[in-house]
């Protein structure tokens, strides 16, 4: 079958792709690549790439089942332009789904998980005043994780300009990390219907968080970096607002 996988869950990091990448595998019609953890990362990572599309398949789909729909779920791949053309060129007809976060929280969210994994010792402000710097810097070993990357993952519209411009905005699906929260069996009988499967909103039931960021120690997000980073994200909101249009409500 030369269209598997038939979907992808993009990211953004720390905001609700591992939950949906365990809620659609219940489904008896859908398979996600296993096992979740470490992710395929295929079209991220530049020697994994080069293996090609037949490596790819047999290592996280063998042996398919043409009456179900695979996916998997790549937390990185929105923020790399190249994964864009990649999945494009290795697979036109695929559906894209991507989960946005207030982008103040998950920044916030995303540092707790670098303090977390050992890869983060400064308050959070003093974190994304050296963020620029961080970037340029960025040791080579860690050149597709970008631990620091605390504000501009959350500049969403500018991270999904590559996959609108390769893909039909039908094959795409933006979905709020905040409506999941709120209401998860809507959230995914409408994932379910955009992957063409019977809706089964009680697949999103007993979850509960899953890949959480827990750092006791983690200095606290204050109102005054809180308050900065929304001016910072105002024009970036505005921009996603106008590229995914009005039933996507920015923050």
């Amino acid at each position: 079958m030369t269209d598997i996988p038939q979907f992808i869950i993009g990211g953004a990091p720390r905001s609700g792709t591992t939950w949906f990448c365990h809620a659609l595998d219940r489904h008896p019609a859908i398979v996600m690549a296993k096992p979740f953890i470490p992710e395929p990362k295929f079209f991220h990572r530049d020697e994994l790439y080069a293996k090609g599309l037949d490596h790819y398949r047999a290592t996280w789909f063998p042996d398919p089942d043409p009456a179900c729909v695979y996916g998997e779920k790549g937390s990185y791949y929105l923020e790399n332009p190249e994964c864009a053309r990649r999945i494009r060129d290795c697979l036109p007809g695929v559906k894209l789904l991507f989960t946005l976060r207030d982008p103040v929280e998950r920044a916030y969210s995303n540092y707790v998980w670098s303090r977390m994994n050992g890869h983060e010792d400064e308050d959070f402000q003093t974190a994304l005043e050296l963020e620029e710097t961080r970037e340029a810097n960025l040791d080579a070993s860690l050149r597709f994780v970008h631990p620091n990357a605390y504000f501009s993952r959350g500049l969403y519209a500018r991270l999904l300009a590559p996959y609108y411009a390769l893909f039909a905005a039908e094959r795409i699906l933006c979905l709020r990390f905040e409506d999941l929260c709120d209401g998860p069996e809507a959230v995914l009988s409408r994932v379910h219907a955009f992957l063409g499967v019977q809706p089964r909103p009680s697949d999103a039931l007993d979850l509960g968080r899953i890949n959480p960021s827990r750092e006791p120690d983690a200095p606290p997000l204050t109102e005054e970096t809180r308050q900065w980073l929304r001016g910072r994200y105002a024009e970036p909101n505005r921009e996603l607002a106008a590229l995914l249009g009005p039933e996507f409500r920015p923050w």
